[in-house]
């Protein structure tokens, strides 16, 4: 959205006063920092905060009796991706309940063994390969589904799971196919492959730190299970462990070392579980695949497409009508957590854009860089892309704030390329906003507290973003300094 188009969106709306820019500026940036506050120290669940923070900036902000439909505008917007969300979690759920999941998941069992850090390191290889497609709902959902089960069996903490997902796809997203590089060619005029091609030594360094992380966070986890493993043998239980990062083993929604001893019937993965349907597994196999061809194919609205695969699925597994009833009630906790959390995000983004707080915000930004820095605003952009793209959509940044700087920085002899290059690096951290649809669905499917999630990966996007950027600079695409 372009400033023109927030302003006139803003005057579209009955608002009962209209604050200066200042005021725009400081309760944009104010009710951010405290919804994020709120759901990092769990104070209030993600849902509700996204619902009442916004509504009470934007009451302060003007918005008046115009709120209700600067929301409903918004989720206007976001039903399909409710839609999309809503289906594609009851389909893999009934693919995972029908066992089509099962032979991957022992195949890959005897492949990583029971070794955490082999598991973790597999999850970010796994989740890198299925983010070759472009589309962070398919790699969550595919890497969710393949790993979540040896996680649960193994008393592995979930919160490690969607932290190296999100941290692998979210460096893989600026694949020109990917959405934010297209967005930034088009927005200054440059063609995709100009932008994406000079960027891949520092694609190859961010997916090399993303290993190190995946790694790393697989040892200490060994190191944990293999403590509890010794508490558990000596009759030292009832105590919660630590996770690092402050999450412990109730919040992740594992069942801590003792798990390790449990058998699969403790998990989804229960071998004589009453859903299983092994005559159907061909069956199941080729409508998955069909499903998977439709979405890269984009013939129709993804939605769609999960819904009838959805509406196929429970037809032909459970034909009898109270099943079916029973299978889609066994995923509505899941759905409405995640399909409530995208609705609820509509009033954070109505608001912001309502009110004009996001127009003012991109201004004000702009507006306080020094003249004497202009000579290095491509790694200026660089390090704006990572807050910006978090707090706003990319469509915001990408199309509001970056043709702006670029114009600034063609002052200095800054190429809009070099420009472009550099508002890529940030999406690693971008990726991990409440304001992306598929980071809710990820957390969803792996019953991960959002605010857990955020204080695990938040750190290390932002060491992956960061790296992206120097080497970006180290290589030559960006420039430090012109002039």
């Amino acid at each position: 959205m372009t400033t023109a188009d927030s302003l006139l969106l803003a005057a579209d709306y009955n608002l009962s006063h209209t604050p200066s820019d200042g005021i725009l500026v400081a309760l944009g940036f104010l009710m951010i920092l405290t919804f994020m506050a709120l759901i990092m120290t769990s104070r209030m669940t993600p849902m509700l905060a996204l619902i009442l923070v916004p509504t009470i900036f934007g009451l302060i902000g003007g918005a008046g009796l115009g709120i209700g439909d600067m929301v409903m505008d918004a989720v206007k917007d976001m039903a399909p991706t409710a839609a999309l969300l809503m289906f594609a979690i009851m389909y893999f759920g009934i693919m995972i309940n029908v066992g089509l999941f099962d032979p991957l998941i022992k195949w890959i069992t005897r492949i990583l063994g029971n070794d955490p850090a082999k598991i973790v390191f597999g999850t970010a290889v796994l989740a890198g390969v299925v983010s070759l497609d472009g589309d962070g709902s398919t790699t969550y959902i595919i890497t969710t589904s393949a790993m979540l089960p040896l996680y649960l069996r193994l008393g592995m903490s979930p919160v490690i799971l969607t932290c190296v997902a999100g941290l692998v796809n979210g460096t893989m997203n600026i694949v020109p196919w990917g959405g934010p590089t297209v967005r930034a060619a088009a927005a200054l005029g440059v063609e995709p492959s100009e932008v994406f091609v000079p960027m891949l030594p520092s694609l190859a360094a961010g997916i090399v730190i993303c290993f190190v992380f995946a790694w790393l966070m697989g040892q200490a986890e060994r190191k944990r299970l293999g403590r509890l493993e010794t508490s558990h043998l000596t009759g030292m239980t009832g105590r919660s462990s630590g996770n690092g990062d402050g999450t412990t083993d109730a919040e992740a929604g594992t069942g801590g070392g003792a798990s390790m001893h449990t058998s699969m019937a403790d998990t989804m993965l229960d071998p004589n579980r009453a859903t299983l349907r092994p005559k159907l597994l061909w069956f199941n196999l080729v409508l998955t695949i069909a499903v998977m061809v439709l979405l890269v194919a984009d013939l129709f609205p993804l939605a769609y497409v999960f819904m009838v695969g959805a509406a196929i699925a429970l037809t032909v597994n459970f034909p009898r009508l109270k099943d079916q009833a029973n299978e889609i009630v066994s995923h509505s906790s899941s759905i409405v957590a995640v399909v409530g959390m995208v609705l609820a995000a509509g009033v954070l983004v109505g608001v912001l854009d309502g009110t004009g707080m996001v127009t003012a915000m991109a201004e004000w930004i702009t507006s306080i860089i020094p003249e004497s820095l202009g000579g290095y605003l491509a790694p200026i952009t660089g390090l704006l892309s990572m807050p910006m793209t978090f707090f706003m959509s990319n469509d915001a940044f990408y199309f509001g704030i970056l043709p702006v700087l670029s114009e600034s920085a063609a002052h200095f002899g800054i190429e809009p390329v070099q420009m472009a290059q550099a508002s890529i690096t940030g999406q690693p951290v971008h990726m991990q906003s409440p304001l992306v649809p598929a980071i809710l669905l990820l957390v969803s499917l792996a019953n991960v507290d959002l605010g857990a999630h955020h204080r695990k990966v938040l750190w290390r996007a932002v060491v992956v973003s960061l790296v992206m950027l120097a080497v970006g600079v180290l290589v030559g695409p960006i420039p430090f300094h012109v002039g």
